[in-house]
């Protein structure tokens, strides 16, 4: 009986192949938008070392078995034929939670070619000729997952990001598909199909990284902006934020005041809540900028805020403008290493009123 229902779900799988994998594949990504824990959940990050353990172990053995090195013995021979459904069970978790996470982090225009790889990367892993490709797509895919883990890793253990974090991360990387070559050679001494199967896909990965990372395409995980706006004022009290603006209630898709009516003496504000993990101190830069008469936007002031992880909701803090002139600005949100976490763009309009206004405030 088991046998017969076994043969007709395999028969089925095999005529709907790929209508499944799609369905399942977003099924799983809804899944992991709804169920993703904090970037610094110590479960979360042993679940994620024992997925990466597991791609090792099916990568490294199915190496073996294809090279004649290896063969399954009858007790495993029932689940190595499922081998191809763990690995890209495992590589969909993890490309699907680090995509979240580098979504999550990034500012979009900024990281959209990267936010992109990874996105396809992700949608590849669904495809059924990827699934029965050669093995070194496979590694490729197992080093983006690798380099993302660790990528994330070290800049919970300091507690900042920048190069020490990524070139640390490089080096573990590397560390690990090194081990992994050292381990296949013992066994399979032909240096030129294990490069061209182990440290060519590494590399590849490694350097890609690099090349984004340089062009300041890369997200700053574990940085993220929860929200942002600008705004007339910005009070403390009691242990909360009083943000004031006049933004109307049909202009609900933006932050703050947006649309900015300066009077004389006005000062601008700008507010970010920014989530960082527990332990994490870091030095960000909230960057204004005015776009002239060419077209083109200037940098004005530059103001350091010291950001301190560890606030459920993210810490809060926010920088003002005093001086300034009616146009098109931005502010960019920027890391000490000049990565751009968000961005916002407002306008400033000169107002001559002198009647009382009413502000809209808000308490975070």
């Amino acid at each position: 009986m088991i046998t017969e229902y076994k043969n007709k779900f395999l028969k089925y799988y095999e005529e709907n192949e790929t209508k499944l994998d799609v369905i399942v594949f977003v099924a799983g990504f809804l899944f992991d938008i709804a169920t993703m824990s904090d970037i610094d959940d110590i479960f979360s990050i042993v679940q994620q070392i024992v997925y990466l353990g597991i791609i090792f172990s099916v990568i490294y053995f199915e190496i073996l078995f294809r090279l004649f090195k290896w063969k399954p013995g009858p007790s495993i021979s029932r689940v190595w034929e499922y081998r191809t459904l763990v690995l890209h069970f495992f590589l969909g978790s993890l490309l699907s939670l680090y995509s979240l996470f580098y979504i999550k982090s990034a500012s979009v225009l900024n990281s959209l070619i990267f936010l992109g790889m990874m996105l396809l990367v992700l949608c590849a892993n669904e495809l059924p000729g990827v699934k029965k490709s050669n093995i070194s797509i496979k590694t490729g895919m197992f080093g983006v997952c690798l380099f993302s883990f660790f990528s994330i890793l070290f800049p919970l253990i300091l507690g900042f990001v920048g190069w020490t974090p990524l070139l640390l991360a490089i080096a573990a990387t590397g560390s690990v598909f090194y081990g992994m070559y050292r381990l296949l050679f013992k066994k399979i001494p032909d240096h030129y199909s294990l490069t061209k199967i182990v440290l060519a896909p590494a590399g590849s990965v490694i350097g890609l990284f690099l090349v984004f990372y340089v062009m300041g395409w890369i997200p700053p995980i574990p940085l993220s902006v929860v929200e942002h706006g600008i705004y007339h004022n910005i009070d403390r009290q009691d242990g909360n934020y009083l943000l004031s603006s006049e933004r109307p209630w049909w202009r609900f898709w933006q932050s703050g005041d947006q649309h900015f009516i300066a009077r004389p003496g006005d000062k601008v504000f700008y507010y970010a809540q920014i989530y960082s993990p527990t332990r994490f101190q870091d030095q960000i830069f909230i960057q204004w900028s005015q776009k002239n008469s060419k077209g083109n936007w200037v940098a004005a002031d530059k103001i350091p805020l010291q950001v301190v992880g560890g606030r459920k909701m993210g810490f809060r803090g926010f920088a003002f403008k005093a001086n300034y002139q009616p146009g098109e600005w931005r502010v960019h949100v920027l890391t000490s290493h000049g990565q751009e976490i968000t961005r916002i763009s407002f306008e400033i309009e000169s107002s001559a009123e002198t009647e009382p206004r009413v502000f809209n405030i808000e308490k975070k």
